[in-house]
C-alpha cells in the first residue's frame, strides 16, 4: 500500500520564494525513506507538505491513497522536530500525554496505556517524573519521540531529530530508531545531512537539488535489518555513501555553473 502520494507538487510562498519545483514522490507503507539534500533546498517544506502544515501551491498530496476504508489505526501521522520541544515545567509523563490532554483523552480511550507503552518503546520508562532540564539532549529527544508514538502513528515524519546531539549519542539513537521501525512496523519519512546517518537507516534514499528544490535521484540501500554498528565499516555502507556523495556533488556543481551563467 501506497503511504505517501505526491503528484506535481511544487511550493511558493506569499512572499514569492518557490522553495519546491513540481516533483513526484510515493513511498510505500513500510519503507524507511531518508531525504538528503544541501542547506535551504526545501526538505522540510516537502515535510510539511506531507504532514498537511501547509499545502501546495500546484498539484496535489495523498496519504494512503488506496486505503480501502476510513481507518484511523492505519491513517494516523506523527510529526517530529528538530528540536525537542519540551514543556520544562511538566515532567517526561505529561509530556508525553499532551497529544491526549489538548484532545481531550482521557485514561478510558487508552491514553494512559499508550503513553507508558511509548515511554517502554524509547527507554524512558524510569524517568517518567524527571523534568526536561534533568535529561541529556538524547534523552529529550527520546521524549519528543515517545511523543509522537504515543499516539500509535503508521507514519512516522522526522525532521533532523538527531542533527543537535553529539556523534556517539547520534549512532546509537540512529541504531534504537531503526529498531524501532522494524519491531512497529512503521513507515518514516526522515530528512537529515548526513549521508552516513541516511544510509545507516533507510531502505532508500532521496537526493534534492538546491532551491527550488527537486528529486534528482535516490539509492536503494539493499542491506537486510536490523544493522548493527559493523554495518558502517562495511563496503556496501561506503559503497553507498559515494554514490550519494557524488549525486550531491553533481547537483551542486550544476548549480553553481546554472548560477554562474
Amino acid at each position: 500500500m501506497i503511504a505517501i502520494d505526491l503528484a506535481g507538487a511544487d511550493k511558493v510562498f506569499a512572499n514569492g520564494v518557490r522553495a519546491l519545483q513540481p516533483l513526484t514522490l510515493r513511498v510505500a507503507g513500510g519503507e524507511f525513506a531518508t531525504i538528503v539534500g544541501p542547506s535551504g533546498c526545501g526538505k522540510s517544506t516537502l515535510l510539511r507538505l506531507v504532514a498537511g502544515l501547509t499545502t501546495p501551491s500546484e498539484g496535489r498530496v495523498r496519504l494512503w491513497p488506496d486505503a480501502p476504508a476510513p481507518d484511523e489505526g492505519r491513517r494516523r501521522l506523527a510529526f517530529v522536530f528538530q528540536s525537542a520541544t519540551l514543556l520544562a515545567w511538566a515532567d517526561v509523563e505529561k509530556n508525553v500525554r499532551l497529544p491526549f490532554d489538548l484532545g481531550r483523552s482521557s485514561a478510558r480511550d487508552g491514553g494512559v496505556e499508550r503513553v507508558r507503552r511509548a515511554l517502554a518503546l524509547v527507554g524512558l520508562e524510569d524517568f517518567r517524573h524527571a523534568y526536561p532540564r534533568e535529561l541529556s539532549g538524547g534523552m529529550q529527544m527520546r521524549a519528543s519521540i515517545a511523543r509522537a508514538l504515543a499516539t500509535e502513528p503508521s507514519l512516522l515524519l522526522m525532521d533532523e531529530p538527531f542533527a543537535a546531539l553529539d556523534e556517539i549519542t547520534r549512532m546509537r539513537l540512529d541504531r534504537e530508531l531503526a529498531e524501532l521501525w522494524a519491531r512497529e512496523r512503521l513507515t518514516i519519512l526522515f530528512v537529515t545531512h548526513s549521508i552516513f546517518e541516511a544510509v545507516f537507516l533507510s531502505t532508500r534514499v532521496l537526493v534534492m537539488s538546491p532551491r527550488p528544490g527537486r528529486i534528482v535521484g535516490e539509492v536503494a540501500i539493499d542491506e537486510p535489518h536490523p544493522r548493527a554498528d559493523a554495518f558502517r565499516m562495511s563496503a556496501a555502507f561506503a559503497d553507498c555513501c559515494a554514490r550519494l556523495s557524488a549525486m550531491l556533488a553533481s547537483v551542486m556543481a550544476e548549480a553553481t555553473e546554472s548560477a554562474s551563467s
